[in-house]
């Protein structure tokens, strides 16, 4: 591995060199729109920060700053009867030109001087109907941060009330709340599970489909979301997929812990001024071991692949076409080599596994200005999952060698339409209608615990649909104070379930730099599809799916925050929040069963004869200080202090199992300039945790039994240890004339800290073992742009 290491570096650092300029420069263009209607803005007046160059947005509130200097830069954007802003921190390297899309806000009394100054933009979530609980994703920090793995799920594991379920998957646990509650959005559509190794309903996986350089700045949101996002109750990705250069062309290189990987964007027409991008990533451990050499993970190598694209082609009358999709396969095969390792069976037979997943998303979107103040969006999409996992007798003769077989396929058209219309500075109104119909194939063999003989749990061919609409008034009273109010509206075809759900926030602006924001809302979410399925006998021998009639879960969320800046470059934030849980699914007689506790792993519950009996609750506070990136250093501290509980059917309050009670995070780092055009950098991070709750094993009924069995009246009762890891980044950047090289080392784990994973029982002997989490683990990428 070594060797083909140092030849991929060699061949594209050769390929990337070229010769340096005293004085390197790159262009900075883009538009500039209004925040409220989406309607560009000409007359704006653009302007770098310490330097000489403006520029005037033209009709098409277009910009272009030429002879930029390299390295951080930060422009001020301002037009009359606006809010002045100022963007710091766009990194111009050589290699690419820098686009941007701007936006600002109308002032609601003119005469008053607002200056929207460095990290106020970063702060202020893209979508202006989330005022509470939310803020921007920038990828430059998907990258910067240390331990992120340019993943946008481990970067958001650094925001205040948010943490990881383990080192292995990049599933996000929002204020103690379930992962699988979590939303995925991406250009205004829900889309699957965007990441390999991904099953149905299930939110993480190992490693994401997503790509850092193909996104642009999105919202993430944890609580109290505006009325245009549902069926989700933990927490949304609001994501969007940034356009290709329109002028020239662009190259991407880069290899690191995702893959391989190639990218390129330009103008599909320079007269038109439409763009492509595209972005292709195979695995590096995949394409190490068909060269013939080992790495080390004997025949368990996971291979996968995966491409991002995106086609925009605006139109002089007939708006706005875009085109994009992203998608991904990945299979991988387990061998049973003995009976402690992480894939053995509760009844402590020897299997081989082999799993396979294919998902992706498609979709076109049309967006229509009726008049500056109007526009329409119309959204059509078709996104599919198909997921196989199998299990093998180790070592028994076929037919009868198949312990566990279950593949689910989803394909699902979603098509919707969204009008917004700025009445005014003050008032604004958004409303729209989604529609997402599925096709389900699923299907599911096992053995029962104490059985021995294969059955099927559930088999079905079915369409159902789920109808969505919202609506929302978004009042400005003045510059300081602004509420919205919305309603959200749900409707399932499988059981005619339905949910009416109203939402509410207002900000006030009370002195420059400090606010106090409060929200409430009522947010509700489906069981995941494959549960309403689960097969059961009844007394006549007839199978009756007895989950199909299961309501949707509720939540009511109510978040009161503080947010203050000590300067332009420091901010401190501070947010309570509680949230009540009903109509959880959970068991008819009485146990300590809730669906609220699934959702972390790559299964769901083979639980039948559920009802909406269960509850739970949430309640917490955090804290964040933040200094934005100035003069080469940031720093980032997040504290979590938060208590999450439910009760099964037995009606006993008791820890769910994502109640680890605390979670803080203390990130830093700082650049230094090397050289005429090189840039050094060192990123820390240190993630403290406390201990996730688990349920302890029923040895001596396991022995008895044959298989695992749990003391389920002591659900969720021990803990264990807090965790703890610590990260540590080295990062070079080098800019050539037409190129730009970066690479960097993230030594993950660095103390080698021994933050356990799982415990394991072999019922045949009584042995319990742990599983531990990552260990030392170096990971090293390069990347070239020209």
């Amino acid at each position: 591995m070594k060797k083909v290491f140092s030849t991929w570096l060699l061949l594209l650092s050769v390929f990337a060199l070229s010769a340096q300029s005293s004085a390197l420069t790159q262009t900075i263009r883009g538009v500039v729109v209004d925040e409220q209607s989406g309607h560009t803005l000409a007359w704006a007046t653009v302007k770098l920060e310490g330097g000489t160059a403006s520029a005037i947005t033209d009709t098409t509130g277009s910009f272009r700053l030429k002879n930029i200097p390299l390295g951080r830069q930060a422009i001020r954007i301002s037009l009359t009867g606006y809010e002045e802003v100022v963007i710091p921190n766009i990194e111009v390297t050589s290699s690419h030109e820098v686009v941007l899309e701007l936006r600002i806000r109308e002032k609601v009394q003119k005469l008053e001087e607002v200056v929207l100054k460095a990290g106020k933009q970063k702060n202020r979530a893209i979508n202006e109907m989330a005022t509470v609980s939310a803020r921007q994703l920038s990828m430059d920090e998907a990258v910067r941060y240390a331990g992120t793995r340019n993943d946008p799920s481990r970067m958001a594991q650094n925001f205040a009330g948010v943490s990881g379920s383990n080192d292995a998957r990049n599933d996000i646990i929002i204020r103690g709340n379930s992962p699988s509650g979590v939303l995925w959005r991406m250009e205004g559509i829900d889309i699957p599970n965007p990441n390999h190794y991904s099953t149905l309903g299930s939110t993480g996986g190992p490693v994401t489909i997503l790509n850092t350089n193909t996104l642009k700045s999105s919202d993430f949101i944890t609580s109290a979301f505006p009325a245009q996002y549902g069926n989700a109750l933990a927490g949304v990705f609001d994501l969007r997929m940034r356009n290709g250069n329109n002028e020239k062309y662009e190259f991407l290189g880069q290899m690191g812990f995702n893959g391989f990987e190639f990218g390129a964007e330009g103008p599909l027409s320079r007269t038109a001024r439409s763009s492509f991008l595209v972005n292709y990533r195979y695995s590096l451990i995949a394409a190490v071991q068909k060269l013939g050499l080992s790495v080390g993970t004997g025949n368990a190598t996971p291979y996968y692949q995966d491409v991002n694209f995106k086609v925009n082609i605006p139109t002089k009358k007939a708006g706005v076409f875009s085109l994009f999709g992203r998608g991904g396969e990945s299979h991988i095969s387990f061998e049973a080599h003995d009976d402690k390792n992480l894939y053995s069976t509760t009844d402590g037979s020897l299997r081989d596994r082999n799993f396979k997943s294919l998902t992706g998303v498609t979709g076109i979107t049309h967006t229509y200005f009726f008049n500056p103040t109007t526009s329409g969006r119309f959204m059509l999409a078709a996104s599919g999952f198909d997921s196989r996992y199998e299990e093998i007798f180790f070592n028994k003769p076929t037919p009868d060698n198949q312990a566990f077989y279950k593949k689910n396929v989803q394909v699902k058209l979603s098509a919707g339409y969204t009008l917004n219309k700025k009445f005014s500075s003050r008032n604004q109104f958004t409303a729209g209608i989604i529609s997402d119909r599925s096709k389900l194939r699923l299907r599911m063999d096992y053995i029962p615990n104490g059985d021995s003989v294969l059955q099927t749990f559930f088999n079905t061919k079915q369409h159902v649909t789920l109808l969505r609409g919202f609506a929302n008034l978004g009042h400005r009273f003045s510059d300081k104070l602004s509420t919205n109010f919305g309603l959200y509206y749900q409707f399932f075809t499988l059981n005619d379930k339905q949910s009416i759900e109203p939402r509410w926030n207002i900000k006030y602006q009370f002195s420059p730099g400090r606010s106090l924001s409060f929200g409430a809302g009522l947010h509700s979410q489906a069981q995941p599809l494959e549960v309403y399925y689960y097969e059961t006998k009844n007394s006549s021998g007839e199978k009756e799916l007895t989950n199909k009639n299961l309501d949707f879960v509720k939540s009511v969320h109510t978040v009161l925050g503080y947010d203050m800046s000590f300067s332009k470059n420091l901010r401190f934030k501070a947010e309570v929040y509680g949230q009540y849980i009903y109509d959880a699914a959970t068991e008819q007689l009485p146990s300590s069963f809730s669906m609220l506790n699934s959702g972390a792993d790559f299964y769901f519950p083979d639980k039948t004869n559920l009802v909406n009996g269960g509850k739970g609750y949430n309640y917490g506070m955090e804290m964040t200080l933040e200094r934005f990136l100035h003069k080469g250093f940031y720093y980032l501290v997040t504290v979590s202090l938060f208590n999450s509980r439910y009760t099964g059917s037995d009606e006993v309050w008791r820890n769910t199992a994502f109640n680890t009670r605390y979670v803080t995070n203390i990130l830093g780092g700082k650049e230094f300039a090397f050289g005429k055009n090189g840039l050094l950098g060192i990123d820390t991070k240190l993630a403290i945790a406390g201990g996730q709750p688990y349920t302890p094993f029923d040895i001596t009924a396991s022995e008895a039994a044959g298989y695992v069995v749990f003391k389920e009246n002591e659900a969720f009762s021990l803990r264990n240890d807090a965790y703890l890891r610590w990260d540590l980044k080295f990062s070079y950047t080098r800019n050539g004339r037409k190129t730009t090289q970066k690479w960097y080392v993230d030594l993950q784990n660095i103390t080698g800290r021994e933050n356990i994973y799982i415990r394991t029982l072999n019922p045949k002997s009584g042995a319990v073992d742990r599983i531990n989490q990552i260990g030392f683990f170096p990971n090293i990428n390069y990347q070239v742009t020209f």
